[in-house]
């Protein structure tokens, strides 16, 4: 049996804070409230919903994850965010129109209490949206410590033992890393002369790891996954972990490419398009936002099928993928697939899925169980990337050289056995059931 890691309890209250209080914040905001009421179950959240085996089967031992792990409790947990746009996560939430106002009216004091910060916004980053709740600031230094002062009012002011940021914002235009992402130094150096290349989301990073904060990023953008990142997330023995919410179109793919390579079926080409309505889909309609989500969600078929490894069945595949802004769907997005397979003696199949989801029900339990597992990592001892997250992302942020796994069936192991491990409880191989 492995030696358990010294696990901090989780005392005294947590604060999830979100860049971003849009239509997913909101959301994960609302379900929280909804089942801490009683008028909803947690759906779709591991840590709230979800068992774990120990042991051989035999055994018989399959507690919760919250009850094995030393995880938050619901009650302990209050919110709070920046956004350029809605005052409050009542607003916000009736804005996105996600949630029937049946369903917000039990929780409508509760949720206009949730005010928003002013936030850290710059149009060029994000063009189709048009910041009314910004702050200002001699440079980006100064922005930088506004944030850094916000998080300590929000501690301070709601008496928090512990807190955690998720970004819930926008996907920014798409960037490269440059010379002022290199080390810590450097991006400090830029903050204070104002580097174009710095974008809003890194200041947030920044504030956050600066204060100690562990920090999900739950959009493509380029921000915890630069050098200087993570850097000062090891120095400051702060966990992270990203990019990008795992939702509809995308987790369709990480579900369904590893059974057409578990039993060897080739495949020539898959094509997927998105239609969306919401303010995600606005942001993502002009084309230096969509080249950044584009990059995030091409790289999952190649990691999972191993083209170098299986040139015969993989290695000629064409993938496309497209969004469309189509304002009627709203928050519903709708996703296509039609993927064309081939089998024995080179024989064609055609595979179509029509995924009629609900992107921010999809990623509201998302932010929540990250939350929760940051906040367990932090009172763990780690610091910097967290691998074991990548069950949640599309495009996992990976520790080492080697290349991010994205099957998801892989990485659930890998989170259940991390769990495992750090109770002191041996991993579940399966070889010896």
């Amino acid at each position: 049996m492995p030696e358990p890691l010294q696990i901090a309890p989780a005392t005294g209250r947590l604060g999830i804070l979100t860049p971003g209080m849009g239509a997913v914040a909101s959301t994960a905001y609302a379900g929280v409230l909804a089942t801490r009421q009683g008028l909803a179950e947690p759906i779709g959240s591991l840590t709230q919903m979800a068992h774990i085996r120990l042991g051989r089967r035999e055994e018989g031992r399959n507690p919760m994850i919250r009850d094995f792990v030393p995880l938050a409790g619901l009650d302990d947990v209050v919110f709070g965010g920046w956004d350029p746009i809605s005052p409050n996560a009542l607003e916000a939430a009736r804005t996105s129109g996600v949630l029937d106002e049946r369903d917000l009216a039990p929780l409508s004091a509760e949720l206009e209490g949730i005010n928003a910060m002013s936030a850290v916004f710059d149009q060029r980053w994000v063009k189709r949206l048009e910041g009314v709740r910004v702050k200002t600031g001699d440079n980006k230094w100064d922005l930088a410590q506004q944030v850094i002062a916000d998080i300590e009012k929000f501690r301070t002011d709601n008496q928090c033992d512990r807190l955690v940021m998720v970004w819930c914002g926008s996907t920014e235009a798409y960037q490269e890393p440059s010379d002022v992402h290199a080390t810590v130094e450097s991006f400090e150096a830029g903050l204070r002369v104002d580097d174009d290349n710095i974008s809003p989301s890194q200041i947030y990073v920044y504030a956050a790891l600066v204060s100690g904060v562990p920090f999900a990023n739950g959009a493509p953008n380029l921000s915890t996954d630069l050098p200087c990142m993570e850097e000062l997330a090891h120095a400051n023995g702060v966990p992270i972990t990203g990019k990008d919410f795992k939702t509809g179109q995308t987790l369709m793919k990480t579900i369904l490419a590893p059974g057409f390579k578990a039993r060897m079926l080739g495949m020539r080409g898959w094509y997927s398009t998105n239609i969306l309505g919401n303010r995600d889909g606005e942001v993502l309609d002009d084309p230096e936002n969509f080249k950044t989500k584009e990059v995030s969600k091409l790289g999952v078929l190649d990691t999972i099928l191993q083209p170098e490894v299986y040139p015969e069945l993989y290695g000629n595949i064409d993938h496309v993928v497209r969004i469309n802004y189509y304002p009627p769907r709203g928050d519903n997005k709708e996703g296509w697939d039609a993927i064309d397979i081939f089998g024995w003696m080179g024989y064609p199949m055609q595979i179509k899925v029509d995924f009629m989801c609900r992107d921010s029900i999809l990623a509201a339990p998302i932010v929540l169980d990250l939350a929760l597992f940051l906040d367990l990592a932090q009172r763990a001892g780690q610091s910097g990337v967290q691998e074991w997250l990548s069950f949640y992302w599309k495009s996992p942020q990976r520790a080492g050289g080697v290349p991010p796994e994205h099957d998801i069936f892989i990485q659930q192991t890998k989170l259940k056995n991390t769990l495992r491990a750090w109770m002191g409880e041996t991993p579940v191989t399966h070889a010896e059931d």
